[in-house]
């Protein structure tokens, strides 16, 4: 830990005490300058280890973007090619001229999983998923408007970098950012052997079960909806459900093993903290970290470009959407070229490039909106606030 940042870590301290368990990785350039951990991991009160691995959910979707962006600067695709050009099933139902950007940015249309599947136990069902997105009709005709594709962008991107990519994409993770950066926790499908690693996700899991999260989330559509009509606002938010929560899935058990092991990449990356600051930090110094270069300039600066700024059908904020990450929210400090992405319950990675800063934290006990969790803006904050300190 360097002194520099000794409020981080006094936060994250904090909000262990809320119970559950979480670790934190700053990385500045290059190097890092937090590393620590704490609480416990399961109901039996083991305690966090450095080595141990969380489930993310939506923090995974940065991941991928980042697999599917070294495609891109390798030359086997382009953010403005058609899906279908490597995908031919998915031209079905009209969606022929959907391109890849447009998946990125979350404007497809293709978000609605409640209507895709009858049962969410069809997300631990690879094939399924694929197939019922290629025969998925838009929900909006595509590239006029967004709406956060929060379970369906994983398969959409995965099932790319697969056809692109000729191998799977645990493999081709491995291949392109686990074994080049050194990571010592970086999974989406986790393997049988590393289980023993993975905390026990608490609150947010229980509440999914108990039907909390589905309540919460039906009462926030509707308030806002009623604000957005007062306001004018051509909204309708009632999708939002569609969107976050298939039929069943406060019947899914988040810490099963058959869970855990299914690639399920918008939801159910597994990771410890210090592998994704250290995969931000190389994004946050222009794609390059210690000798590995992961990405060319050129692309990195194409992927983080601001693709849109309104309000979207599902989030209802402004995310200002890149190329599969979003802005990073902070209080008291700015940061307006930072990208990355978040997660349910308060999980989340992102970079700074022109701090050279790499941030990430996960955790097994975080509540909130479907939407994320106050934790990681207050953490974004801190950090930001120490980097801008120790530049003075």
């Amino acid at each position: 830990m360097h002194p520099d940042f000794e409020n981080v870590a006094a936060m994250l301290r904090g909000q262990l005490r809320r119970g559950g368990g979480a670790a934190l990785c700053v990385y500045h350039h290059g190097e890092p300058v937090v590393d620590c951990w704490g609480g416990v991991r399961d109901e039996a009160g083991h305690p966090w280890e450095q080595d141990t691995l969380s489930l993310s959910y939506s923090t995974t979707k940065g991941v991928v973007s980042t697999l599917l962006h070294v495609l891109v600067d390798r030359g086997a695709l382009d953010y403005d090619d058609p899906v279908a050009r490597y995908w031919p099933e998915f031209a079905n139902s009209g969606k022929g001229e959907i391109t890849i950007r447009q998946l990125l940015c979350h404007e497809a249309g293709l978000y609605d999983v409640r209507g895709m599947v009858d049962h969410a136990r069809r997300m631990l069902d690879w094939s399924y998923m694929v197939d019922a997105l290629a025969e998925a009709v838009p929900v909006h005709q595509p590239g006029a408007a967004h709406g956060y594709h929060a379970l369906t962008y994983g398969w959409l991107v995965g099932e790319l970098i697969q056809r692109v990519s000729g191998a799977s994409l645990e493999a081709f993770l491995a291949e392109t950012l686990r074994a080049p950066l050194g990571l010592d926790g970086l999974y989406i499908g986790l393997p049988e052997a590393e289980h023993s690693r993975a905390a026990r996700i608490q609150v947010a899991g229980a509440l999914w079960r108990s039907g909390a999260v589905m309540q919460q989330l039906e009462g926030y559509t509707r308030g806002l909806n009623r604000l957005l009509r007062v306001l004018g606002a051509p909204l309708d938010l009632n999708g939002a459900a569609a969107a976050l929560a298939p039929v069943g899935i406060e019947e899914l058990d988040f810490n099963a093993p058959e869970f855990l092991s299914a690639c399920i990449p918008a939801a159910n990356g597994t990771f410890t903290a210090r592998s994704l600051a250290r995969l931000y930090a190389c994004l946050a110094n222009d794609g390059e970290l210690e000798g590995v270069r992961l990405l060319g300039r050129a692309t990195l600066g194409r992927a983080t470009e601001i693709q849109n700024r309104g309000i979207g059908r599902v989030i209802p904020l402004p995310m200002h959407w890149r190329l599969g990450y979003h802005r990073v929210p902070a209080l008291g400090a700015s940061a307006p070229k930072a990208f990355g992405h978040f997660g349910f319950g308060g999980s989340g990675a992102w970079a700074d490039p022109p701090r050279r800063l790499g941030v990430a934290m996960t955790l097994n006990s975080g509540v909130g909106t479907p939407f994320g969790d106050t934790r990681m803006v207050r953490i974004a904050s801190a950090v930001l606030r120490c980097v801008d300190r120790r530049a003075r």
